[in-house]
């Protein structure tokens, strides 16, 4: 494998916060452009992967009032983040390894750094890039058998395969370096007995816990996987107490990155703690991603509702109608009481 310091990963896939920002903003306002043009915010994929808007609805076009509303740009990340956790839920239904959680994962984050929900719904991408993770990590499962294990049309995952041509398919995870870590420690804390190598062994179990919730943060389009690795080494320490963290860390830099001071990684690993994901505030509180709380279905059941209202407008119609007829059966009977 390519090292990361010249991989596509570090030159092109590395952002700023207020990158991040940009790039979500500018997709949720071309999807409410084209809600707006075509009365649909949903993408169609040609077998060459191109794009193009759905047929106009000419219905929607016509009234403003009859229009679905689009998604709020926070409104986007309570569903990004709710898909985000059912990769890994299903990475763990699958028993994947978590290279192929992880690289799911990135594919996920950066597909939606180009396009909105409102343009491709996150349950088929997440499909899309388990699948395409699961071929670039050489662990192939057909999209038969992983649309089969969880109930979808495989057909949804191989219409959109075409979509992970963009993604750069070698990616990093921390997972790598935490293992070359804990190898580490154990010379740094001169660990012979058993009782020092179980105790290496628990942190080391603690941080892929700690680096699985990192992974569902900004983190990994931010940071490089090292970092990502000894921030989540951190906090298993913080919970163990096994070594001085910061004697640690000068050892890493001296060892690999001289020229580097230790205010400047002890400041990225502080970065990466306070990552949190802001979520709308009457759904879930602001929390910093070592208490990360994951969306639930009930979470996003309005978001989603709005969501399917922007991809087919035609059923946003229908749940109006299915509402009214509702509401004049018990209109009848009350009236029959």
């Amino acid at each position: 494998m390519a090292d990361f310091v010249t991989s596509t990963h570090k030159t092109k896939w590395i952002f700023t916060p207020q990158d991040i920002k940009h790039k979500y903003k500018v997709a949720n306002h071309r999807a409410k452009q084209a809600l707006e043009k075509y009365g649909t915010t949903r993408m169609e994929v040609d077998i060459d992967g191109s794009f193009s808007y759905a047929e106009s609805q000419n219905d929607a076009k016509d009234s403003a009032e009859k229009r679905p509303k689009p998604l709020k740009v926070e409104e986007e990340q309570l569903l990004r983040a709710f898909y985000e956790f059912k990769i890994q839920d299903v990475c763990d239904a699958f028993k994947f390894p978590r290279k192929i959680q992880a690289t799911a994962l990135i594919y996920f984050k950066r597909f939606y750094l180009q396009w909105s929900v409102m343009e491709h719904h996150p349950k088929d991408i997440m499909l899309t890039c388990i699948y395409a993770a699961c071929k670039a990590e050489e662990n192939h499962v057909s999209a038969e058998e992983l649309g089969k294990g969880i109930g979808q049309d495989h057909h949804v995952i191989l219409n959109n395969e075409m979509l992970s041509l963009g993604f750069d398919l070698i990616v990093y995870a921390p997972y790598r370096a935490l293992e070359g870590f804990i190898s580490d420690l154990e010379e740094f804390c001169g660990a012979k007995d058993e009782d020092q190598l179980v105790a290496l062994k628990v942190s080391l179990d603690t941080a892929r816990i700690e680096a699985d919730k990192i992974m569902r943060s900004d983190g990994p389009l931010l940071f490089p996987p090292g970092q990502l690795a000894l921030t989540a080494l951190h906090r298993a320490n913080a919970a163990h107490s096994i070594f001085d963290f910061e004697r640690y860390l000068r050892s890493v830099l001296s060892h690999y990155q001289p020229a580097h001071a230790i205010s400047e990684l002890t400041g990225s690993i502080n970065a990466i703690d306070s990552l949190a994901i802001l979520l709308l505030p009457d759904l879930l509180a602001f929390e910093q991603v070592g208490k990360l709380l994951t969306p639930t279905s009930k979470d996003v059941k309005h978001v989603d509702r709005k969501l399917k209202s922007c991809l087919d407008p035609g059923s946003h119609d229908k749940s109006k109608k299915r509402k009214h007829r509702s509401k004049d059966g018990s209109q009848e009977a009350t009236d029959i009481s």
